[in-house]
């Protein structure tokens, strides 16, 4: 046998080009196993963004809301994109280091037909820990177009905590 023979093509020797298809997209089982942790995924959406889903994400998407968390020196500003809701479905809590978004949302029509929808409705909770002491008193939370937005001023002590490491080449 000669390594050509190994070569699952060579040139125009008659054998066959290679296809443009991964080894997952022509097999049947390997496909259905995706499909099947898919479901899973979603099926389990509802237990909360701690909850570790099939695919090593958490929760809905990584969790629902969607987070972005900035830290300064001075501060920690958690922004947070709730579409759909208003400021009275939202509530906001710090409690020892970790700040809780929570609410519900709901839907804007009956069930009765609904056909098809990729949306989510339901309550939701998201716990962010904040690594830092904040001036609880001076929090101030804002909500605006479907954003909401929490600054956390940190306290003096946690201001003085950190310290710059300069880098040596």
């Amino acid at each position: 046998m000669s390594v050509r023979d190994l070569i699952p093509w060579s040139g125009n020797n008659g054998h066959q080009a290679p296809s443009l298809l991964r080894d997952d997209d022509r097999d049947p089982f390997l496909s259905l196993h995706r499909e099947v942790n898919r479901l899973f995924d979603e099926a389990f959406r509802g237990f909360g963004s701690n909850f570790p889903s099939l695919t090593g994400r958490s929760g809905i998407g990584g969790g629902w809301p969607n987070v972005e968390v900035s830290d300064n020196e001075k501060e920690i500003k958690v922004t947070a994109e709730v579409p759909g809701l208003e400021e009275k479905d939202i509530e906001v809590l710090l409690n020892d280091g970790v700040l809780t978004l929570k609410g519900e949302k709901h839907s804007e029509t009956e069930d009765k037909d609904r056909q098809f929808s990729e949306r989510y409705y339901g309550r939701f909770e998201r716990r962010i820990p904040l690594g830092a002491e904040v001036k609880e008193d001076n929090v101030d939370a804002r909500f605006k177009n479907g954003v909401l937005t929490v600054t956390l001023p940190k306290s003096e002590q946690a201001q003085s905590q950190v310290k710059r490491i300069a880098i040596k080449s």
